[in-house]
């Protein structure tokens, strides 16, 4: 099986990364360099015209969307239990993965482009401070379900990748997620697993040379 992660530094396709790490899966990574727009080029936009990643290329079939993709890695490798094998919890799963891409994704990208959202001036610190204001209610739902629990299910799943994403974008925006416990020590302990420092390392690499060519 020939797969392929269209990947970008800093962005959710780290959740992908991850999953398919845990999963032992041989795939190659092709990085796109959102500096230099590479991602709405004419060759990208010809296999993804939502032209944003992630994007899985599996023997030549496109697959887009986080959800679509952690299910298909999931349920094309069953021994890395990356979704409950229970069908009610297997569900309650891509819950919290649909929640993390349009409940909590929406507010981080106001937070990182509020120009995108309302071009009027002067209203760049509104959006952000309304953005702020309803991630902090989204992290404290987060921290109540993983009160007591280590990941949101018994083991690590893959709605453990997809909301690790979500807290580490929060941090980068220098959000202040201190005051909830449950969900800082679910992102310290996402930071000590492999699949997570290999992405870290790999990430590392990838923007050093993005800043070579720039």
């Amino acid at each position: 099986m020939d797969i392929a992660l269209y990947y970008a530094p800093i962005t959710c396709a780290l959740a992908p990364y991850i999953t398919l790490t845990e999963a032992g899966v041989k795939f190659e990574v092709r990085p796109l360099n959102f500096r230099k727009n590479q991602h709405n080029s004419p060759e990208y936009l010809k296999i993804n015209p939502k032209h944003k990643v992630p994007l899985l290329i599996v023997d030549g079939k496109v697959l887009s969307e986080s959800i679509a993709i952690q299910t298909w890695i999931a349920r094309t490798f069953p021994q890395a239990k990356l979704l409950p094998t229970d069908p009610w919890q297997e569900l309650q799963a891509m819950s919290i993965m649909s929640w993390c891409s349009g409940g909590i994704h929406p507010f981080l990208a106001r937070t990182n482009s509020p120009a995108r959202v309302c071009d009027v001036p002067g209203t760049e610190d509104s959006v952000k401070k309304i953005a702020a204001a309803n991630l902090m209610e989204l992290f404290k739902i987060a921290d109540d379900q993983l009160a007591g629990r280590e990941f949101f299910f018994d083991h690590f799943t893959a709605p453990d990748a997809h909301f690790f994403w979500c807290q580490r974008r929060a941090r980068q925006f220098e959000l202040d997620l201190s005051g909830f416990k449950n969900i800082s020590a679910h992102f310290d302990r996402m930071l000590q697993r492999p699949s997570v420092q290999k992405v870290y390392a790999f990430e590392k690499s990838v923007q050093e040379e993005f800043d070579k060519a720039a």
